[in-house]
């Protein structure tokens, strides 16, 4: 990513879409933040301008309303006269007990972990596919990796995104658009505050953002964060049923 890109980051006020403001900020980025929480993004903002941001715009947005999609994905397109990076950070991280007995939250955490953030990546692309530039990288997870009964509607929505972007991304190809699929293990964030955090296979927003830069500008196509979340999830994957059955994963 070069200096003064044009960055536009949905769910901006999440912890590691911040840290990856942050990050682009320090390079002189100009900036379009989404997020629901309109106090903290003028906080966020105000943090960015100090760190040398060229330029920030914020935007207040409900990412489950469906019909107000396509005009968050124009206004990213437009707002900053381009678009380099469209990095898509929002989601829920729902408790699987809930999921099992109440129809409504299973159709909710669908709907903002998989189905919103499709139809948001597709109409990115409808706007970066006829430029044949740009790159749209989405933060889905290594839960999406295999089903497992501690998670598994988390992990259908964040499967399916990884089929969704594995599809746009060989669509795109011959456009030359980048699409990135970022699979993060354990973070500490607000969002998993309510989980036992540190140990070795934690990791530091900051440092999930640090490798989504160095995915950008490699191009991967996904990226595990940190790497060994890769040898992990290769392992789980490779793991026989009836043998995985026996687990408590």
């Amino acid at each position: 990513m070069t200096s003064g890109s044009r960055i536009a980051i949905f769910g901006a006020t999440s912890d590691i879409a911040a840290a990856y403001a942050r990050r682009s900020a320090e390079g002189k980025a100009r900036l379009a933040l989404f997020a629901r929480d309109a106090a903290a993004l003028d906080a966020l903002k105000a943090d960015l301008v100090v760190r040398g941001a060229a330029e920030v715009q914020t935007f207040a947005a409900d990412f489950t309303d469906f019909s107000a999609l396509p005009g968050l994905a124009r206004t990213a397109l437009t707002a900053l006269g381009g678009l380099d990076v469209a990095l898509v950070a929002y989601g829920s991280l729902p408790d699987q007990k809930t999921l099992n007995t109440d129809p409504a939250a299973l159709r909710a955490a669908l709907d903002l972990n998989f189905t919103s953030p499709a139809m948001l990546a597709n109409l990115l692309a409808e706007g970066l596919e006829p430029a044949r530039a740009g790159a749209i990288a989405v933060i889905t997870s290594v839960a999406g990796d295999r089903g497992r009964q501690s998670n598994y509607g988390y992990g259908a929505a964040k499967g399916g995104l990884q089929t969704f972007l594995d599809g746009l991304r060989h669509r795109l190809a011959p456009a030359g658009v980048h699409v990135l699929d970022i699979r993060p293990g354990f973070v500490a964030t607000k969002m998993t505050a309510h989980l036992p955090q540190g140990g070795p296979l934690w990791a530091m927003p900051d440092k999930v953002a640090t490798d989504i830069a160095g995915a950008l500008r490699k191009r991967s196509a996904v990226l595990y964060t940190p790497w060994f979340w890769w040898g992990i999830m290769t392992i789980i994957r490779a793991v026989p049923r009836a043998v995985f059955h026996r687990t408590k994963l």
